[in-house]
């Protein structure tokens, strides 16, 4: 057994495809765990700071903010990375367009939440929180470098800049403890976190010598790219209703105290959600180049992604079960003591967010972006009906219990009586026995 993992490690080292990859998704999680460390410590001293209350409203603003960015950020991530693979001839063009296409969606974004907010109980000061956040989705516009990057499996780049844009962010928040300050100049600094990133983004790639692409603007690319990316602005909106509608909920009906322990919790249970995004990010050129080749490569890759994915997060999950309240007890400290009972929960979501984030290449690959937002919207749904139905009876643990039964209906039971899912989720049956870890040679 040794000798043939030693025969895969050394055929994987060699093979160029393997070690450019392999590069690539390094930085990428080396970004992040920096990015952990800092939450670690520095997100901790916010929450300890602030405390539950003052907490509450900060999470809650950016919760409420979160919601609405699905709309600024249009679905074109996948669709343009694709699109850039396929077509990299027409750079300039697909990045341009998609520029100003997010643009204009940052500024309906502004707009629709100017006017959900009159429908809140939200006093002034925490509607003037939510739109400080929200006005940074008009530097989403810049995200568009790093599909570019992307594509280019250059994600080297798109690190650097993020490491520095966590670098000033911690600095700043550190800076706003240690003076006293109040909570607004937190909500300040969520502004310039963004405002720093496109910044970043943008002097990385004029380094690359890459030309200037907000010059370009093609209004029958503009029309494809909505044409095929429409449900995914649906669904993506959807998910992040879904992410984040529990916080709302919570706030409307137990209050500001309650979103700050709930939020605490879910923070350390979503910390874990940036390996899935950065694996299929990753590979994504890879799954797409393959379906080109032959279905059975390209299945192949798919099933292995979604071996690694379920294991993962079961990998995750099972010890967090045990360890939660003596985590939140070590990092947060007795104030926020409740998130234990909720973390213990909202933990095992994380098995259908990896899953997930496999299963949405193999609908980027085969459009079938209308299916996966018919999923997400089910999801939602039974996550408000169950939200109403047990916050009232539980509380925070109610809203926890809520959005683990919504999202396993929504994206295991439902995709049963469908014949088009079944091929996947075949894949994802057999990711419980990980024969593809081992059987066949690398690919």
């Amino acid at each position: 057994m040794q000798s043939y993992l030693k025969s895969i490690y050394n055929r994987a080292m060699t093979h160029q495809g393997f070690r450019r990859y392999f590069a690539n998704t390094s930085w990428m999680f080396a970004e992040q765990i920096l990015r952990i460390v800092a939450g670690l410590f520095v997100g901790i001293y916010v929450a300890r700071y602030l405390g539950p209350e003052k907490f509450g409203i900060f999470s809650y603003a950016i919760a409420f903010a979160a919601i609405f960015s699905g709309i600024a950020k249009l679905g074109l991530d996948g669709i343009v990375v694709r699109n850039l693979v396929n077509e990299p001839n027409m750079k300039d063009i697909y990045l341009g367009t998609a520029f100003w296409l997010k643009l204009s969606g940052a500024i309906v974004t502004l707009a629709v939440i100017a006017f959900a907010t009159q429908f809140t109980s939200n006093d002034s000061i925490t509607n003037l929180y939510i739109f400080i956040i929200a006005s940074g989705t008009i530097f989403h516009s810049f995200e568009v470098v790093d599909f570019y990057f992307q594509s280019k499996v250059l994600s080297k780049f798109v690190s650097i800049c993020k490491l520095i844009q966590l670098t000033i962010s911690s600095i700043l928040k550190l800076y706003l403890i240690f003076t006293g300050a109040d909570l607004i100049w937190f909500v300040l600094v969520a502004l310039v976190d963004q405002i720093t990133l496109s910044l970043a983004l943008y002097i990385a790639y004029r380094y690359k010598n890459t030309g200037w692409f907000y010059q370009y603007f093609n209004l029958k690319v503009a029309i494809r790219l909505l044409k095929d990316s429409w449900p995914l602005i649906f669904s993506s909106l959807v998910v992040l209703v879904n992410m984040r509608v529990d916080q709302i909920m919570i706030k409307e009906l137990i209050g500001d105290y309650g979103v700050g322990i709930y939020s605490v919790a879910i923070r350390i249970s979503e910390l874990w959600y940036f390996i899935p995004m950065i694996i299929t990010n990753s590979l994504s050129p890879s799954i797409s180049s393959a379906k080109k080749i032959s279905e059975e490569l390209y299945h192949y890759r798919l099933q292995r992604l979604f071996t690694l994915m379920l294991w993962m997060a079961i990998g995750i999950a099972l010890p967090m079960t045990f360890l939660s309240d003596w985590l939140v007890a070590l990092l947060f400290g007795d104030a926020f003591s409740d998130a234990g009972g909720v973390l213990m929960i909202h933990i095992w979501i994380g098995l259908i967010v990896f899953t997930g984030c496999a299963w949405s290449k193999w609908f980027l690959n085969e459009n079938k972006m209308k299916v996966y937002a018919t999923f997400s919207v089910i999801t939602l749904i039974l996550n408000i009906i169950l939200n109403i139905i047990l916050i009232p009876k539980f509380g925070i643990y109610g809203a926890a219990v809520a959005t683990l039964l919504a999202a396993s209906i929504g994206n295991i039971l439902v995709p049963i009586f469908m014949k088009s899912q079944r091929i996947v989720l075949l894949m994802l049956l057999n990711s419980l026995i990980p024969i593809y870890l081992v059987k066949g040679r690398v690919k």
